[in-house]
Formats: C-alpha cells, sequence, structure tokens
C-alpha cells in the first residue's frame, strides 16, 4: 500500500462569533478575515511539511477549493509546479484541479504537462468533480456538470498523449480548433484518479479503470462504492482490477501513545466540525446536484432519526449524497470519526492496526491519502505526525501487497 501525504491548507483564524453568524463559511464569507501574513505563514509551513514527507518516504497530494475557510489553495497547479520543484523523491497527486469550472480544459493539460517535466515525470492526475459553493465561485452552471468533467477528462488525457501535431476537438461542452500542448508531459501515458461516492459515477470510473479514492465515506460507504466499481467492469466484459485501482482518504494522527494520537486527532475534527458550514443554496436547492428521480427527496426536510445520528441510506443504492454525508460529518466526535473508519488514530501499532481492518473490511485498496492537518493541528504536531508515519506506519503499509478478488470475495 502507498500513503500519500497532503494538507488543504485551511485558514482557521476567523473569530467563532463570525463563524457562527454566517449562512456559509464557504463561497460568501468575506475575504476581509483572511490576513495575507498569516496566509503566507501556513503556506511557509505546509510547503516545509510537504519537504519533509519527501525525506520520510511519503508521496504527496495537493487538493483545490475555491473562497472558503477550508482550503486556501484556488489554484492547484501552482502548488503542484511548486512541490515539482523542491521535492526529488515523492511521486505527486494533483487531486486536483476542479476541470468542469475551468471553461479551458486545454490550459489545465498545459499546466499539468509543466508540472511533469518538472518533476520529471512524478505528477499522478486526480479529479474531483466540484462541490456546490465552487459553482458559485466560478460562476459555473451546475447542470450537467457531470458531463462537462467526463468531457474535460477525455479532452486533457488525449492532449497530454497526442504527439503528432494539432488535432481539433468539437465536443458538446468544448471546442478548441488547435490542441498541440508544449512541452510534451515527461510521461508517456498518466495514472488517473476520481474522487467519487455515489455509485452512478463509481461505475463509470470503473468503466474506465481510473484509480477510485473515497474521501471520508466510512465501512458502508467505501464497499458500496467500490462494488459499483467493480460490478461496472464486469457487466462491461472488462477485466478485474487489482486493489492498486482503489484508495481510501481519511484522518491520521499517529503520536508516542494512543492518548498522544487521539489528541490531536481530534484537532483534525476543526475541517468537519467547522468548514463544512455551508448555505442550502450552495448544497441541496443547487440545481442539478441531484439526480431527476431523487431531486424531490433532496428537497424535502427530513424528520430526524429517532437514535444512532443522521440516516445515510438513501434512494442511490445506501450510499449517502456529497451533503447527506456533510450534515452527518459536522457532528462526528473522535470516538465516532475512529468507529466509523474517518479517522484512524493513536500509536503507530494502533494505527496501523486500524488502517489493515479498515482495509479489510471494504475488500482492500491500494493507497491511503492521508488528511494530515487541518485546523489548529500545529506546525510541530504535524511534523511529528509525518516523521512517525515515515519511520513506523509506512514500512508496514508497504508490507500489504497489491490482490485482485472476485466480485465474490470483495463483497
Amino acid at each position: 500500500m502507498d500513503a500519500w501525504w497532503m494538507c488543504e491548507v485551511p485558514y482557521p483564524h476567523v473569530p467563532k462569533d463570525v463563524l457562527d453568524a454566517a449562512d456559509s463559511v464557504r463561497a460568501s464569507l468575506p475575504n476581509r478575515w483572511c490576513d495575507p501574513r498569516v496566509a503566507a505563514g501556513l503556506f511557509d509551513e505546509v510547503i516545509d511539511e510537504y519537504l519533509l514527507c519527501d525525506e520520510m518516504g511519503l508521496n504527496i497530494g495537493a487538493t483545490e477549493h475555491h473562497a472558503g475557510i477550508n482550503s486556501l489553495l484556488g489554484a492547484n497547479p501552482m502548488l503542484v509546479s511548486i512541490l515539482a520543484r523542491q521535492t526529488r523523491k515523492a511521486r505527486i497527486l494533483s487531486l486536483g484541479t476542479l476541470i468542469s469550472l475551468r471553461r479551458e480544459p486545454v490550459r489545465v493539460a498545459e499546466e499539468y504537462a509543466t508540472a511533469d517535466v518538472i518533476s520529471r515525470g512524478r505528477l499522478e492526475l486526480g479529479f474531483v468533480k466540484s462541490g456546490g459553493t465552487e459553482m458559485a465561485s466560478a460562476n459555473a452552471n451546475p447542470v450537467n456538470n457531470i458531463e462537462r468533467y467526463w468531457e474535460a477528462i477525455d479532452l486533457i488525457g488525449k492532449a497530454l498523449t497526442h504527439q503528432d501535431g494539432a488535432f481539433s476537438w468539437e465536443g458538446k461542452h468544448f471546442t478548441h480548433r488547435h490542441v498541440n500542448i508544449w512541452p510534451r508531459p515527461w510521461q508517456e501515458r498518466f495514472r488517473m484518479w476520481a474522487a467519487t461516492g455515489d455509485p452512478h459515477t463509481a461505475a463509470e470510473v470503473g468503466r474506465r479503470g481510473m484509480v477510485h479514492t473515497l474521501v471520508l465515506r466510512g465501512h458502508e460507504g467505501t464497499r458500496r462504492a467500490y462494488a459499483a466499481y467493480r460490478t461496472a467492469r464486469a457487466e462491461a466484459g472488462l477485466a478485474p482490477v487489482s486493489t492498486d485501482n482503489f484508495a481510501y482518504s481519511a484522518f491520521v494522527s499517529v503520536g508516542d501513545t494512543d492518548e498522544e494520537g487521539v489528541r490531536v486527532g481530534e484537532k483534525l475534527l476543526w475541517f468537519l466540525n467547522t468548514s463544512l458550514k455551508s448555505a442550502p443554496q450552495y448544497a441541496q436547492l443547487l440545481p442539478g446536484t441531484a439526480p431527476p428521480h431523487i431531486a424531490g427527496q433532496a428537497w424535502r426536510t427530513r424528520p430526524k432519526p429517532q437514535s444512532g445520528g443522521p440516516n445515510l441510506v438513501n434512494a442511490e443504492k445506501g450510499v449517502a449524497t456529497a451533503q447527506e454525508n456533510a450534515l452527518k460529518l459536522m457532528s462526528t466526535t473522535v470516538e465516532q470519526a475512529m468507529a466509523q473508519g474517518i479517522m484512524f488514530a493513536g500509536n503507530p501499532d494502533s494505527v496501523y492496526a486500524q488502517i489493515k481492518k479498515f482495509h479489510d473490511d471494504v475488500g482492500g485498496f491500494g493507497h491511503l491519502t492521508i488528511i494530515g492537518r487541518t485546523g489548529f493541528m500545529t506546525h510541530a504536531e504535524s511534523e511529528k505526525n509525518i516523521r512517525l508515519l515515515g519511520t513506523e506506519v509506512l514500512p508496514r503499509l508497504k508490507a500489504i501487497a497489491p490482490m485482485t478478488p472476485t466480485l465474490e470475495q470483495a463483497a
């Protein structure tokens, strides 16, 4: 199993009374609450932490979000290119540029190609469906977002691999009469990733043979999404794939003791408890966010569950929508996060055991993407976490070999 460390460079320094009064901490919170001097210090710390990952043998990943306290990374290729130059060994995962928001996928391909050349072939490409607040920030139409997503991936993929002069692209959503990018990338072929939890998109990821990553979906949601991937391949007559085609993203906090790992790990929950707050116009009321056959259900106010927390079972075969998942996560405690498999925390032995058990429970995956810093976690705490991950946990994860289970074995 490979491990990838990432930080979204959050901005947790907005006063609590401001956050409490805001209807959304993404998209519409005034940027006067973001001090550029504080932001510069955060970037310095996080880039240094990425460089430490390179020293410790961890791969690294960078995300992208817009106009919110959850992340200051509004331009993924900028950080990816910095890391491409400053690191030496780590593979670099872009997870990733929000391509359905960009009006020029060819420009994205040029950015990726340049970063790949700078890194001498260490770049991996990940694609994420844009969230509701991102639509407002980019002045994008949420309707047909998924169609734009897949077409942009196709156009970027062709631009990165075509070497025989200019070609023309006449698609449903993108038109480009002359595509011929320079420099061409270092790699002949890129491994491509996609982050999604719903079964419809998971099935398409499977048919395309991309690496399928689940973010904070827990045991049941991960099993179901992975099953949709495998089933779609089988129904299309495609060969089974190994666990190297599956990834899982969770919070990870390693301390010298269980108490330390859990105590520091609790700071990571700021991402859930605070930075997910979003107004309805950016979520369930946003046109196009729910398929027509369940849109009515998404718009209704649901009765509160009797016990056991929010009910995530819905019309989408038991896999929660992103909004439902966010509502559940906002009230999560550290004990609940660990029980649900969205946080692995403790001493090195405990963390490895938790990861291995989750891996076995969901049918296996070949990549762990680690949300290693967020909220008020300090630079020193983050560096200690990285060092313990690299020296005490990573060698044991590396020993987990890929396997190719049957549909029945993976269920």
